[in-house]
Parts: structure tokens; sequence; C-alpha cells
């Protein structure tokens, strides 16, 4: 019964919004902390910060802790994936900054700043619609990569001649188109081949129309749509945990009720006692 009662309790702390804005805070702090150690800082500064370091790691393990406690066990735990990312995350911390591994404990600790996505449901749904829509954006990728070689392919036929450095073969061809499809300087070279194929203009045209807006569009629209189906999951998931929340509160509620009348019960028969005797 005082394991049920501690577990509710820790369940209260985990979900606690207080609680959470705390741990986001010391996200933040430790964000901060490793900025600054980029700096050249005065060695009592330098101190400091190793032990705020120290002290953010002993709370990200505590937290962390309280996180499995709370859950249903330990299948329960790590079926999420975020769970898994966090106890990577704050295991690689308790790496020791010192000797050879200095250099490790630092990168990992740098990527403590990433737990800031798996306390905030809202970066979470991004980074879930954004691996999700992996699958898509790749067909997409692989036709843009097929019309990249068949326009560096031509490129190359075509105006070698005209500048063997950025047309002197396909995959040297494809990388000029690359830079094409980001408007770096493109003119210039549409230009430069102008003079030679006054109507190479088409083939400029017509392959950043299809990169830059048709493809670029289809990457987006990929996109939206698995975000579209990620927050209808969110917003479903929210409103259970609102049920459940309030089935709790009615349990609780229901259980005060009878602790009154059973209370009131035992005032009215230690009355009737009373009389009695």
């Amino acid at each position: 019964m005082q394991a049920t009662g501690i577990l509710n309790t820790l369940k209260k702390v985990d979900q606690s919004k207080t609680f959470q804005g705390f741990v986001i805070f010391v996200i933040i702090v430790s964000a901060l902390s490793i900025g600054a150690h980029t700096y050249h800082l005065p060695p009592w500064l330098e101190q400091s910060l190793w032990v705020l370091d120290i002290a953010i790691t002993g709370f990200f393990l505590f937290e962390l802790i309280i996180r499995f406690m709370a859950s249903d066990g330990i299948k329960s735990f790590f079926s999420k994936g975020w769970n898994i990312f966090d106890t990577i995350i704050v295991i690689g911390s308790l790496v020791p900054l010192g000797g050879s591994t200095i250099l490790l404990a630092r990168l990992l600790r740098i990527f403590r700043v990433l737990r800031l996505v798996s306390m905030v449901p809202e970066l979470r749904m991004l980074i879930n619609a954004l691996l999700k829509a992996i699958p898509r954006m790749g067909y997409i990728a692989l036709l843009m990569f097929v019309i990249f070689y068949i326009y560096g392919a031509i490129g190359s036929m075509f105006f070698a001649n005209v500048n063997d450095f950025l047309w002197g073969d396909v995959s040297i061809a494809m990388l000029t188109l690359f830079r094409i499809s980001t408007f770096e300087s493109w003119t210039l070279i549409m230009y430069e081949t102008m003079e030679v194929y006054p109507l190479s203009w088409l083939y400029y045209l017509s392959f950043i129309f299809l990169t830059t807006f048709v493809f670029l569009n289809m990457m987006v629209g990929a996109v939206l749509d698995v975000m579209g189906e990620e927050t209808k999951i969110m917003r479903e998931e929210q409103g259970e945990n609102e049920a459940e929340s309030g089935a709790e509160n009615i349990a609780e509620v229901a259980t005060a009720e009878d602790i009154k009348q059973l209370n009131a019960k035992i005032d009215r028969l230690t009355e009737l006692l009373a009389k009695k005797s």
C-alpha cells in the first residue's frame, strides 16, 4: 500500500508542469554552460562551471530515476523511443571530464541540449513527423537525382566547351546544377553559356522550375501531411491523458466521500452507545 502511494506521488511529480518546467530550465542552463566553455574564462569561473556541470548531471540522473520509477516497469519505460534517447544522453553525461576522454565527454554533454526536444511535446511531434516523412521524401529525392543526372549529362555534352571547370563531366555538372538550384550566382553561369548557345536559358529555367518549385513543394507537402497525422495523434493522446486524470480525480473524490460517510456512521454509533451507557 505504501509502495503504491510512493508510485502515485512519483507519477504526479513526473507529470507536474512545474517539475517539467524546471527540467527545461536546467536544460537551458546546461546549454549555456556548454557554450561558456568555448570562451577563454578565468580559472575561478572554469571551476564554477565544472561544479555546475556536476550538479546538472546529477539532476538529470535524478530526474531519469523518477521517470523510470513512475513508469509501469522496464518494458513500459523502454518501449518509448524518447526514454531510450534520454537514457543514452544521461549515461553519456556520466563520462568523466578528464584524461583522454575529455573530448568525448564534452561531445556527449553537447547532446544534452537535445533533451529539450524530448521534454516539449510540440518539438517531439515535429521530430516524429520528420522521421516518418523520410521514406516519402526519399522517393522524391530519388526522382530529383534522376532529373539532376539527366540535366547534368545534357549540360556536360553542350557546355563543356564553354567552361570545362563547371561542366567538364557529369559529376561536376551535377554539382554546378546544385549550385544553380540554390540560386547562387546562377545568372552568371547562364549568361556565360548564352553567349555560345542563345537558347540555353530554356535549359536553366526548366531545371529551376522542376527542382526549386515542383520538387521542393512536394517535399514540403510530404512533411505537412505527416505533421497533420502526428498532430491528430498528439491531440488524441492528450485527450486520453485528460480522461484518465479525470477518472482518477473522480475516484479520489468518491473515496473521500466514502470516508466521510463512514466517519459519520461511526460518530452515530458512538453517540448511540454513549446514550445507552
